[in-house]
């Protein structure tokens, strides 16, 4: 089955998608990593691929739509993809749904992952790591404790890093542009009778429950 994962900024759709990626031996595809691995083949797209992206322009659904479409015609990966990050509006929905009639497949659930804003705001806002291992932490669900019980030794001279846009006014402001851009999808999915409500709220471990709920049931 084909499956999108849907939800705002810091719902987990990264965290559920590697859950599934390993479980369910599903292929994560990614838009952001179609474009990485298409400026690294040299051809001829990624030659135009680089002076958009160097020039700051957005790269074009045409362009987006070419790279989905050579996965999704990819047999060994038929019926088992997950999409992260695409589609982001209903046009881009539509020709999802034309690429996938295509080949003789289609999007089997959206899962939709529901959590309150504030909360959001506090996950993303609340994210700090250490300055050594790397290892993250959140000042408000998982606050960093002793450095020595951080993951090496080293880490007892760690500093706690916080990226400058994880503010409260930032992640407002990605909330907005996402509740007026691309939140009209789930309506277009709704009528299609495949959305799946999922509480994000709960722990990791209960969110991925749900899923494989959800999964067993189609």
């Amino acid at each position: 089955m084909n499956v999108i994962i849907f939800g705002p900024p810091g719902a987990g759709k990264g965290t559920q998608s590697s859950f599934l990626v390993e479980k369910k031996k599903m292929f994560q595809l990614s838009t952001g990593d179609l474009l990485r691995n298409e400026l690294k083949s040299k051809s001829k797209l990624s030659e135009k691929l680089k002076k958009i992206m160097d020039s700051g322009k957005l790269v074009s659904d045409d362009i987006i739509n070419s790279l989905i479409e050579k996965k999704i015609s990819d047999s060994s990966i038929k019926s088992s993809i997950i999409f992260d990050g695409f589609p982001r509006n209903i046009e881009q929905a539509k020709s999802l749904d034309t690429m996938l009639k295509k080949y003789e497949q289609k999007i089997s659930v959206v899962i939709n992952l529901v959590v309150d804003n504030s909360i959001l705001v506090k996950r993303i806002s609340g994210r700090i790591s250490c300055s050594v291992c790397k290892k993250p932490f959140n000042e408000f669900f998982d606050p960093p404790g002793d450095p020595a019980e951080c993951t090496t030794a080293a880490c007892i001279d760690r500093e706690l890093i916080k990226r400058s846009d994880d503010n409260e006014n930032t992640v407002s402001n990605r909330l907005r542009t996402y509740e007026e851009s691309t939140l009209p999808l789930l309506e277009y999915y709704k009528l299609k009778g495949v959305v799946k409500n999922v509480d994000a709220m709960k722990s990791i471990n209960e969110v991925t429950s749900q899923i494989n709920c959800i999964f067993n049931d189609l």
